[in-house]
């Protein structure tokens, strides 16, 4: 995700103002990466909030716009802000403390032509164990892997996002990526 910073700014501004088109082109450029932030950090236990939270976090995003200060965040972080806050209200609500899940049909459909049915249950095999592996992760360390590697924030974005300085977020990832790596060590190839 490359999107200009100031073009973002500029789009909620013009929203603000009353462009009719200006929310719709936001909406158009994040859709995807929110829904998937969402998806992804809720895990599979709770999937069918995704939809429900990404469509409070555009209302929350088109009721606060003129609240926005580009100063303080980028759009996206505090985009991915206020979709974390969502996560955590509906955590709360359900008294959710730690997620795990293995089900998650969409992370295991893994777009593949022409493999073989072995191949292509080896492939659905090792994405199950990845999602396992992320829905598996603490938290605030799932938040900030799939802020990062799903929804292509920078470190920066993703400390912003959660509120916690750079080096925290880094740590997080450092972490996460640790885990994974462990969880997943058996899937590496050997080498002959």
């Amino acid at each position: 995700m490359e999107p200009d910073t100031a073009d973002d700014a500029y789009l909620l501004r013009a929203h603000v103002a009353g462009d009719p088109h200006a929310f719709g082109r936001l909406y158009d450029r994040y859709d995807r990466p929110c829904w998937r932030f969402l998806r992804r950090t809720l895990g599979g236990a709770h999937a069918d909030a995704a939809d429900d939270l990404h469509q409070e976090t555009w209302i929350a995003v088109s009721r606060n716009a003129a609240a926005f200060d580009p100063k303080k965040a980028s759009f996206a972080a505090w985009l991915f802000a206020i979709a974390r806050n969502k996560v955590w209200d509906h955590l709360r609500r359900q008294k959710v403390a730690i997620l795990a899940s293995s089900e998650d049909d969409e992370a295991m459909t893994v777009p593949d032509p022409g493999p073989t049915p072995l191949d292509q249950a080896v492939s659905r095999e090792l994405a199950q164990r990845i999602v396992q592996a992320v829905e598996a992760l603490p938290l605030a360390q799932r938040e900030t892997f799939v802020m990062f590697a799903h929804a292509g924030l920078s470190l920066e974005d993703v400390a912003e996002a959660t509120g916690v300085p750079l080096e925290t977020a880094k740590s997080r990832l450092r972490y996460a990526r640790n885990a994974l790596r462990h969880a997943l060590a058996d899937q590496r190839p050997a080498h002959a």
